[in-house]
Protein backbone atom coordinates (compact mmCIF):
# COMPACT_ATOMS: atom_id res chain seq x y z
CA UNK A 1 0.00 0.00 0.00
CA UNK A 2 1.38 3.12 -0.90
CA UNK A 3 0.04 6.16 1.98
CA UNK A 4 0.34 9.13 -1.11
CA UNK A 5 -3.22 8.50 -2.44
CA UNK A 6 -6.11 8.69 -0.52
CA UNK A 7 -9.76 7.79 -1.15
CA UNK A 8 -10.69 10.26 -3.75
CA UNK A 9 -7.84 8.89 -5.79
CA UNK A 10 -8.02 5.66 -5.36
CA UNK A 11 -11.93 6.11 -7.05
CA UNK A 12 -10.41 7.68 -9.65
CA UNK A 13 -8.27 4.85 -10.08
CA UNK A 14 -10.83 2.42 -10.58
CA UNK A 15 -12.54 4.62 -13.27
CA UNK A 16 -9.30 5.42 -15.58
CA UNK A 17 -8.58 1.42 -14.76
CA UNK A 18 -12.11 0.64 -16.16
CA UNK A 19 -11.66 2.82 -18.97
CA UNK A 20 -8.24 1.56 -20.41
CA UNK A 21 -9.45 -1.93 -20.24
CA UNK A 22 -12.52 -1.30 -22.26
CA UNK A 23 -11.50 1.60 -24.39
CA UNK A 24 -7.91 0.61 -24.77
CA UNK A 25 -6.37 -3.01 -24.13
CA UNK A 26 -9.01 -3.89 -26.96
CA UNK A 27 -7.19 -1.45 -29.53
CA UNK A 28 -4.13 -1.44 -28.38
CA UNK A 29 -2.40 -4.54 -31.17
CA UNK A 30 -4.59 -2.31 -34.41
CA UNK A 31 -3.27 1.30 -33.20
CA UNK A 32 0.24 -0.35 -32.90
CA UNK A 33 -0.61 -2.11 -36.50
CA UNK A 34 -1.64 1.96 -38.13
CA UNK A 35 0.92 3.25 -36.15
CA UNK A 36 -1.47 5.98 -34.64
CA UNK A 37 -3.99 5.91 -32.10
CA UNK A 38 -7.98 7.13 -33.22
CA UNK A 39 -9.74 10.47 -32.60
CA UNK A 40 -12.68 8.69 -30.94
CA UNK A 41 -10.52 7.27 -28.17
CA UNK A 42 -9.49 10.86 -27.59
CA UNK A 43 -12.82 11.81 -27.49
CA UNK A 44 -13.57 9.15 -25.13
CA UNK A 45 -10.70 10.22 -22.63
CA UNK A 46 -11.77 13.58 -22.81
CA UNK A 47 -15.21 12.45 -22.04
CA UNK A 48 -13.99 10.32 -18.98
CA UNK A 49 -12.66 13.08 -17.45
CA UNK A 50 -8.83 11.57 -18.25
CA UNK A 51 -7.21 15.18 -19.84
CA UNK A 52 -6.19 17.97 -18.80
CA UNK A 53 -6.55 18.05 -14.95
CA UNK A 54 -5.56 21.43 -14.02
CA UNK A 55 -7.10 23.58 -16.66
CA UNK A 56 -9.27 25.88 -14.89
CA UNK A 57 -13.38 25.98 -14.37
CA UNK A 58 -13.65 29.38 -16.96
CA UNK A 59 -11.86 27.18 -19.82
CA UNK A 60 -13.71 24.05 -19.54
CA UNK A 61 -11.83 21.84 -17.42
CA UNK A 62 -12.02 20.72 -13.46
CA UNK A 63 -9.96 22.87 -11.74
CA UNK A 64 -7.80 19.96 -10.13
CA UNK A 65 -4.38 21.59 -9.39
CA UNK A 66 -3.27 17.44 -8.16
CA UNK A 67 -0.81 16.19 -10.25
CA UNK A 68 -1.28 12.32 -8.80
CA UNK A 69 -4.59 11.91 -11.16
CA UNK A 70 -2.25 12.51 -13.96
CA UNK A 71 0.41 10.37 -12.15
CA UNK A 72 -2.87 7.37 -11.99
CA UNK A 73 -3.70 7.87 -15.80
CA UNK A 74 -0.19 7.24 -16.72
CA UNK A 75 0.20 4.22 -14.32
CA UNK A 76 -3.44 2.55 -15.37
CA UNK A 77 -2.16 2.90 -18.97
CA UNK A 78 1.21 1.52 -18.15
CA UNK A 79 -0.67 -1.53 -16.24
CA UNK A 80 -1.94 -3.12 -19.71
CA UNK A 81 1.17 -2.31 -21.29
CA UNK A 82 -0.45 -0.18 -24.24
CA UNK A 83 1.90 2.80 -24.66
CA UNK A 84 0.09 4.34 -28.01
CA UNK A 85 -2.32 6.94 -26.42
CA UNK A 86 -0.18 9.70 -25.65
CA UNK A 87 -2.37 11.75 -23.49
CA UNK A 88 0.64 12.15 -21.11
CA UNK A 89 2.28 14.09 -23.68
CA UNK A 90 -0.94 16.27 -23.95
CA UNK A 91 -1.93 16.37 -20.42
CA UNK A 92 1.48 16.69 -17.85
CA UNK A 93 4.09 18.12 -20.68
CA UNK A 94 2.03 20.58 -23.61
CA UNK A 95 -0.98 21.86 -22.05
CA UNK A 96 0.83 22.89 -19.37
CA UNK A 97 2.46 25.70 -20.92
CA UNK A 98 -0.72 27.17 -22.14
CA UNK A 99 -2.42 27.39 -18.51
CA UNK A 100 0.41 29.22 -17.63
CA UNK A 101 1.77 31.37 -19.95
CA UNK A 102 -1.30 31.91 -22.58
CA UNK A 103 -3.42 34.95 -22.32
CA UNK A 104 -7.22 34.62 -21.25
CA UNK A 105 -7.78 35.29 -25.33
CA UNK A 106 -6.13 31.76 -25.90
CA UNK A 107 -6.91 29.85 -23.12
CA UNK A 108 -10.75 30.36 -24.72
CA UNK A 109 -9.44 29.31 -28.13
CA UNK A 110 -7.25 26.47 -26.45
CA UNK A 111 -7.91 24.43 -23.78
CA UNK A 112 -11.85 24.12 -23.97
CA UNK A 113 -11.18 21.39 -27.00
CA UNK A 114 -7.75 20.17 -25.09
CA UNK A 115 -10.13 18.94 -22.22
CA UNK A 116 -12.41 17.32 -24.67
CA UNK A 117 -10.24 15.46 -26.63
CA UNK A 118 -11.10 17.68 -29.91
CA UNK A 119 -7.63 19.47 -29.65
CA UNK A 120 -4.78 17.45 -29.37
CA UNK A 121 -1.69 18.89 -28.88
CA UNK A 122 2.39 18.50 -29.51
CA UNK A 123 5.54 20.46 -28.94
CA UNK A 124 8.02 20.93 -31.36
CA UNK A 125 11.81 20.88 -30.01
CA UNK A 126 13.70 18.51 -31.99
CA UNK A 127 15.63 18.79 -35.47
CA UNK A 128 17.28 16.60 -37.43
CA UNK A 129 20.72 18.54 -36.32
CA UNK A 130 19.58 19.73 -32.57
CA UNK A 131 18.27 16.93 -29.95
CA UNK A 132 19.53 17.69 -26.10
CA UNK A 133 21.21 20.69 -27.29
CA UNK A 134 18.27 23.21 -27.53
CA UNK A 135 21.04 26.59 -28.20
CA UNK A 136 21.39 24.20 -31.78
CA UNK A 137 18.05 24.93 -33.02
CA UNK A 138 17.94 26.75 -36.41
CA UNK A 139 14.41 27.11 -36.86
CA UNK A 140 13.63 31.22 -37.47
CA UNK A 141 10.37 33.15 -36.89
CA UNK A 142 10.77 36.67 -38.57
CA UNK A 143 8.74 39.44 -37.35
CA UNK A 144 6.42 40.65 -39.87
CA UNK A 145 5.09 43.68 -37.78
CA UNK A 146 1.65 41.95 -36.77
CA UNK A 147 2.75 38.39 -37.56
CA UNK A 148 5.98 36.17 -37.50
CA UNK A 149 7.01 34.54 -40.84
CA UNK A 150 7.69 31.01 -39.74
CA UNK A 151 10.79 28.13 -41.92
CA UNK A 152 12.12 25.52 -39.98
CA UNK A 153 11.92 21.76 -40.04
CA UNK A 154 11.41 19.29 -36.84
CA UNK A 155 11.81 15.62 -36.17
CA UNK A 156 10.40 12.75 -33.45
CA UNK A 157 7.18 15.07 -32.49
CA UNK A 158 4.80 12.57 -30.60
CA UNK A 159 1.39 13.23 -31.06
CA UNK A 160 2.83 14.65 -34.38
CA UNK A 161 0.54 13.46 -36.99
CA UNK A 162 -2.65 14.19 -34.71
CA UNK A 163 -1.80 17.41 -33.49
CA UNK A 164 -3.97 20.40 -33.89
CA UNK A 165 -2.00 22.44 -31.70
CA UNK A 166 1.40 22.49 -32.17
CA UNK A 167 3.92 24.62 -29.99
CA UNK A 168 6.81 25.23 -31.94
CA UNK A 169 10.35 26.54 -30.42
CA UNK A 170 11.84 28.98 -33.04
CA UNK A 171 14.80 31.96 -33.05
CA UNK A 172 13.10 35.41 -32.92
CA UNK A 173 16.51 36.52 -32.43
CA UNK A 174 18.87 34.61 -33.92
CA UNK A 175 21.89 36.71 -32.18
CA UNK A 176 20.53 36.58 -28.43
CA UNK A 177 21.85 32.80 -27.62
CA UNK A 178 19.18 31.70 -25.15
CA UNK A 179 17.73 34.75 -25.11
CA UNK A 180 16.51 34.89 -28.78
CA UNK A 181 13.87 31.40 -28.53
CA UNK A 182 10.18 31.86 -28.43
CA UNK A 183 7.60 30.04 -28.56
CA UNK A 184 4.39 29.85 -31.30
CA UNK A 185 1.36 28.35 -31.14
CA UNK A 186 0.78 26.94 -34.92
CA UNK A 187 -2.56 25.57 -35.67
CA UNK A 188 -3.78 22.84 -38.27
CA UNK A 189 -4.40 24.11 -41.67
CA UNK A 190 -2.01 27.24 -41.16
CA UNK A 191 -0.60 27.35 -44.81
CA UNK A 192 2.72 26.06 -44.82
CA UNK A 193 2.74 23.88 -41.79
CA UNK A 194 3.35 19.87 -43.29
CA UNK A 195 3.73 16.30 -41.75
CA UNK A 196 5.77 14.36 -43.25
CA UNK A 197 6.59 10.75 -42.17
CA UNK A 198 4.58 9.29 -39.09
CA UNK A 199 8.21 7.56 -38.65
CA UNK A 200 8.77 4.28 -38.04
CA UNK A 201 10.30 3.13 -34.29
CA UNK A 202 11.61 0.03 -32.47
CA UNK A 203 8.46 0.68 -30.22
CA UNK A 204 5.99 2.80 -29.27
CA UNK A 205 4.55 1.60 -32.37
CA UNK A 206 0.75 2.62 -31.78
CA UNK A 207 1.87 6.69 -30.75
CA UNK A 208 2.44 8.44 -33.65
CA UNK A 209 5.59 10.35 -34.30
CA UNK A 210 6.32 12.93 -36.90
CA UNK A 211 8.62 15.02 -38.90
CA UNK A 212 7.06 18.60 -39.43
CA UNK A 213 8.15 21.09 -41.44
CA UNK A 214 7.67 24.85 -41.70
CA UNK A 215 7.81 27.16 -44.81
CA UNK A 216 6.58 30.43 -44.40
CA UNK A 217 4.37 30.08 -42.14
CA UNK A 218 2.49 33.11 -41.71
CA UNK A 219 1.88 32.67 -37.07
CA UNK A 220 -0.29 36.23 -36.14
CA UNK A 221 1.31 37.87 -32.85
CA UNK A 222 -1.53 36.47 -31.30
CA UNK A 223 -0.21 33.10 -31.08
CA UNK A 224 3.26 34.19 -29.61
CA UNK A 225 3.19 31.91 -26.11
CA UNK A 226 4.24 33.96 -23.69
CA UNK A 227 6.96 36.92 -23.97
CA UNK A 228 9.15 37.05 -27.12
CA UNK A 229 12.36 36.17 -26.27
CA UNK A 230 11.50 33.97 -22.78
CA UNK A 231 11.14 30.39 -24.75
CA UNK A 232 14.16 28.40 -23.58
CA UNK A 233 13.52 30.05 -20.12
CA UNK A 234 9.77 28.60 -20.20
CA UNK A 235 11.34 25.09 -21.36
CA UNK A 236 13.55 24.48 -18.65
CA UNK A 237 10.27 25.68 -16.52
CA UNK A 238 8.35 22.86 -16.85
CA UNK A 239 11.14 20.02 -17.56
CA UNK A 240 11.14 19.00 -13.55
CA UNK A 241 7.23 17.95 -14.25
CA UNK A 242 7.75 16.41 -17.59
CA UNK A 243 10.88 13.93 -15.75
CA UNK A 244 8.53 13.27 -13.25
CA UNK A 245 5.92 11.75 -14.85
CA UNK A 246 8.59 9.80 -17.51
CA UNK A 247 9.96 8.73 -13.88
CA UNK A 248 6.31 7.66 -13.16
CA UNK A 249 5.63 6.02 -16.01
CA UNK A 250 8.85 4.01 -15.67
CA UNK A 251 8.31 2.74 -12.04
CA UNK A 252 4.75 1.76 -13.10
CA UNK A 253 6.53 -0.10 -15.98
CA UNK A 254 8.77 -1.93 -13.40
CA UNK A 255 5.93 -3.33 -11.52
CA UNK A 256 4.56 -4.35 -14.69
CA UNK A 257 7.76 -5.77 -15.89
CA UNK A 258 8.18 -7.86 -12.86
CA UNK A 259 4.18 -9.00 -12.66
CA UNK A 260 4.78 -10.48 -15.89
CA UNK A 261 7.71 -12.35 -15.29
CA UNK A 262 6.17 -13.87 -12.10
CA UNK A 263 3.34 -15.20 -13.70
CA UNK A 264 5.53 -16.70 -16.20
CA UNK A 265 8.16 -18.07 -13.58
CA UNK A 266 5.01 -19.71 -12.03
CA UNK A 267 3.27 -21.34 -15.03
CA UNK A 268 5.98 -22.32 -17.15
CA UNK A 269 7.67 -25.45 -16.67
CA UNK A 270 11.16 -27.04 -17.40
CA UNK A 271 12.42 -30.47 -16.10
CA UNK A 272 9.29 -30.94 -14.40
CA UNK A 273 8.31 -28.37 -12.47
CA UNK A 274 7.81 -24.54 -12.56
CA UNK A 275 10.80 -22.33 -13.99
CA UNK A 276 10.41 -20.12 -10.79
CA UNK A 277 11.38 -23.21 -8.38
CA UNK A 278 14.92 -22.97 -10.19
CA UNK A 279 17.06 -20.98 -7.75
CA UNK A 280 18.67 -18.67 -10.37
CA UNK A 281 15.66 -17.31 -11.38
CA UNK A 282 13.60 -17.68 -8.52
CA UNK A 283 16.37 -15.12 -7.27
CA UNK A 284 16.12 -12.67 -10.04
CA UNK A 285 12.33 -12.67 -9.38
CA UNK A 286 13.24 -11.45 -6.11
CA UNK A 287 15.54 -8.65 -7.17
CA UNK A 288 12.62 -7.68 -9.33
CA UNK A 289 10.47 -7.10 -6.47
CA UNK A 290 12.71 -5.56 -4.41
CA UNK A 291 13.67 -2.97 -6.94
CA UNK A 292 10.37 -2.31 -8.26
CA UNK A 293 9.46 -1.47 -4.80
CA UNK A 294 12.23 0.97 -4.29
CA UNK A 295 11.92 2.44 -7.39
CA UNK A 296 8.32 3.18 -6.58
CA UNK A 297 8.99 3.94 -3.65
CA UNK A 298 11.56 6.72 -4.60
CA UNK A 299 8.95 8.18 -7.28
CA UNK A 300 6.45 8.39 -4.56
CA UNK A 301 8.55 11.05 -2.85
CA UNK A 302 9.23 12.88 -5.39
CA UNK A 303 5.97 13.17 -6.19
CA UNK A 304 5.40 14.49 -2.42
CA UNK A 305 7.96 17.19 -3.30
CA UNK A 306 6.27 18.17 -6.31
CA UNK A 307 2.80 18.71 -4.80
CA UNK A 308 4.13 20.83 -2.66
CA UNK A 309 6.46 22.75 -5.04
CA UNK A 310 9.68 21.56 -3.89
CA UNK A 311 11.08 19.12 -6.21
CA UNK A 312 13.91 20.98 -7.68
CA UNK A 313 16.06 19.88 -11.47
CA UNK A 314 18.43 17.88 -9.93
CA UNK A 315 15.72 15.87 -7.83
CA UNK A 316 13.62 15.23 -11.07
CA UNK A 317 16.91 14.65 -12.96
CA UNK A 318 18.02 11.63 -10.21
CA UNK A 319 14.38 10.30 -10.68
CA UNK A 320 14.45 10.00 -14.56
CA UNK A 321 17.60 8.31 -15.01
CA UNK A 322 17.81 5.89 -12.51
CA UNK A 323 13.88 4.70 -12.85
CA UNK A 324 14.29 4.36 -16.37
CA UNK A 325 18.09 2.70 -16.71
CA UNK A 326 15.94 0.09 -13.93
CA UNK A 327 13.07 -0.58 -16.35
CA UNK A 328 15.38 -1.15 -18.89
CA UNK A 329 17.53 -3.48 -16.65
CA UNK A 330 14.36 -5.24 -15.66
CA UNK A 331 13.06 -5.52 -19.48
CA UNK A 332 16.55 -6.97 -20.26
CA UNK A 333 16.09 -9.49 -17.37
CA UNK A 334 12.56 -10.51 -18.14
CA UNK A 335 13.45 -11.21 -21.44
CA UNK A 336 15.83 -13.54 -20.81
CA UNK A 337 13.58 -15.48 -18.41
CA UNK A 338 11.07 -15.84 -21.20
CA UNK A 339 13.90 -17.73 -23.18
CA UNK A 340 12.75 -17.69 -26.77
CA UNK A 341 8.89 -16.38 -26.57
CA UNK A 342 10.79 -13.37 -25.02
CA UNK A 343 11.81 -12.71 -28.22
CA UNK A 344 8.42 -13.17 -30.04
CA UNK A 345 6.13 -9.82 -30.08
CA UNK A 346 3.08 -11.81 -29.22
CA UNK A 347 4.32 -11.99 -25.94
CA UNK A 348 4.02 -8.82 -24.11
CA UNK A 349 7.35 -9.11 -22.35
CA UNK A 350 8.73 -8.11 -25.96
CA UNK A 351 6.79 -5.38 -26.63
CA UNK A 352 7.75 -4.01 -23.10
CA UNK A 353 11.23 -4.38 -24.69
CA UNK A 354 10.53 -2.37 -26.90
CA UNK A 355 8.76 0.35 -25.53
CA UNK A 356 11.14 0.49 -22.59
CA UNK A 357 14.50 1.45 -25.10
CA UNK A 358 13.03 4.59 -25.72
CA UNK A 359 12.39 6.10 -21.58
CA UNK A 360 16.27 6.56 -21.05
CA UNK A 361 16.33 9.08 -24.46
CA UNK A 362 13.45 11.24 -24.73
CA UNK A 363 12.76 14.19 -21.96
CA UNK A 364 16.49 14.42 -21.98
CA UNK A 365 18.97 11.39 -22.09
CA UNK A 366 20.43 9.46 -19.19
CA UNK A 367 23.74 11.27 -20.10
CA UNK A 368 22.21 15.16 -19.93
CA UNK A 369 19.93 13.91 -16.32
CA UNK A 370 23.72 13.21 -14.94
CA UNK A 371 25.38 16.36 -15.88
CA UNK A 372 21.98 18.02 -14.18
CA UNK A 373 22.92 16.32 -11.08
CA UNK A 374 26.92 17.06 -11.25
CA UNK A 375 26.61 20.65 -11.81
CA UNK A 376 24.06 20.98 -9.02
CA UNK A 377 26.52 19.39 -6.79
CA UNK A 378 29.33 22.02 -7.98
CA UNK A 379 31.35 19.54 -10.05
Amino acid sequence: MRDIFETEHEDFRQSARTFFEKEVKPHAEEWDRDGIVSREAWLKAGEAGLLCFDVPEEFGGPGIDDFRFNVIVSEEQGRIGASGPGFSVHTDIIVPYLIKLATDEQKRRWLPGCVTGETITAIAMTEPGAGSDLQGVRATAVDQGDHYVLNGSKTFISNGINADLVIVVAKTDPGAGHKGFSLLVVERGMAGFERGRNLEKVGLHGQDTAELSFTDVIVPKANLLGEEGMGFIYLMMNLPQERLIIAAQAAAACQYIFELCLDYAKTREAFGKPIGKFQHNRFVIAEMATEARIVQTFVDDCLKKHLAGELDASGASMAKWWATELQNSMVNRGVQLHGGYGFMLEYPIARAYCDSRISTIYGGTTEIQKEIIGRSLGL
